[in-house]
């Protein structure tokens, strides 16, 4: 099969891998229907994160099941599947409290599994799914009639983005009438002012700086939009509400910057809810405890959430997939990677 690997900054190809196989009895063989590129993905592309030998890339992924291993009962050879980007057991303390993406025996896309196993990436032709029985998500419908009702792109959202933008807002602990910034204007961002809005937000202030992706934030919901930075961000965010400040922010980037951003410009009592991979940013105690700020997040458990939000894509209530701005074949995934990188797309689709 063809699959994506990236061997160093900026140096992602597509080669030739073998088949995967059931290795396990828990395992499944899925055929990618549709993948994509992560903002995480980036790191390593750019170099923040080191590749320290060639491996496979990609953790966001639908597909169709081909093969299950004999323990597997909780999805059907041909169901559609929806995957998160992480695999979880679904029995341990963690999983059982709702939080899979911290399970005892988490696995993740090209990394190994608990049995020393290596497990393929999402860009690719097909995948070994371990830990099966809880990964799998069946839509419930069959592939054919979820192309022809444009659902794919969608769906793909609730492997990573979607989730992890929702999450966001849960962790802020957003709710009927509360106003909202979202600081950072990528895919995950954007799908953080639509999660705030399903939680009952009143007014979303999306912090872009880019028309497409500011257009995008009032499709998805937002009512404001603000463009500057720093102290200067601060002061626009106030003038929109009247010298006040928000009762929650998303922090949807990772960097040292955006964070301080969501602390500064929530009000006093208010709420955090950070979701983008940590580069940088280190958390000042006392400035919570000064402000009574409240700062909750994480790794997105998109296994969880994908129960919740099912329902609103399927019905069309949500169009997260409007986040793909680019598609491209699975061989053209090098281009996908720089197209991002130099934000001339937001988030790319990969067909294999």
């Amino acid at each position: 099969m063809r699959a994506a690997v990236i061997h160093g900054p900026r140096d992602v190809r597509v080669e030739d891998r073998p088949d995967p196989k059931i290795l396990t009895p828990g395992d499944a063989v899925v055929r990618v229907v549709a993948a994509c590129v992560c903002g995480s993905d980036l790191w390593p592309y750019r170099g923040v994160s080191a590749v320290k030998k060639p491996r496979p890339i990609g953790h966001e992924l639908v597909g169709v099941v081909e093969e299950l291993g004999a323990d597997v009962t909780s999805a059907r050879v041909g169901d559609f599947v929806i995957l998160p980007f992480t695999m979880s057991c679904g029995e341990c303390q963690a999983c059982r409290a709702g939080y899979p993406a911290a399970c005892d025996l988490v696995t993740g896309f090209g990394s190994t599994d608990r049995w020393g196993n290596p497990v393929d990436g999402a860009q690719g032709e097909r995948v070994r799914i371990p830990l099966a029985q809880h990964s799998l998500f069946p839509v419930g419908r069959p592939e054919a009639e979820l192309e022809a009702a444009g659902l794919v792109p969608h769906l793909l959202t609730l492997a990573d983005v979607m989730s992890t933008g929702y999450h966001a807002a849960v962790s802020a602990g957003v709710s009927q009438g509360d106003t909202v910034v979202v600081v950072g204007d990528g895919a995950v961002g954007l799908s953080g002012v639509i999660g705030a809005r399903l939680l009952g937000a009143e007014r979303v202030i999306a912090m872009s700086r880019h028309d497409d992706r500011a257009a995008l934030a009032r499709e998805f919901g937002a009512t404001d939009v603000v463009a500057e930075r720093g102290e200067e961000g601060l002061a626009a965010v106030r003038d929109l509400l009247g010298g006040d400040l928000p009762d929650a922010a998303l922090e949807c980037v990772g960097t040292e910057q955006s964070m301080d951003t969501a602390l500064s410009v929530v009000r006093g009592g208010g709420r955090v809810g950070f979701v983008g991979v940590p580069h940088g940013p280190d958390l000042s105690v006392r400035r919570l405890f000064d402000r009574n700020i409240t700062i909750g997040g994480g790794m997105a458990s998109a296994r969880r959430y994908m129960e919740t939000l099912l329902p609103d894509v399927l019905s069309g209530d949500i169009r997260p997939g409007k986040v793909f701005d680019l598609e491209l074949p699975l061989a053209d995934t090098a281009e996908a990677y720089a197209a991002m990188d130099e934000r001339r797309a937001t988030k790319v689709l990969l067909r294999p």
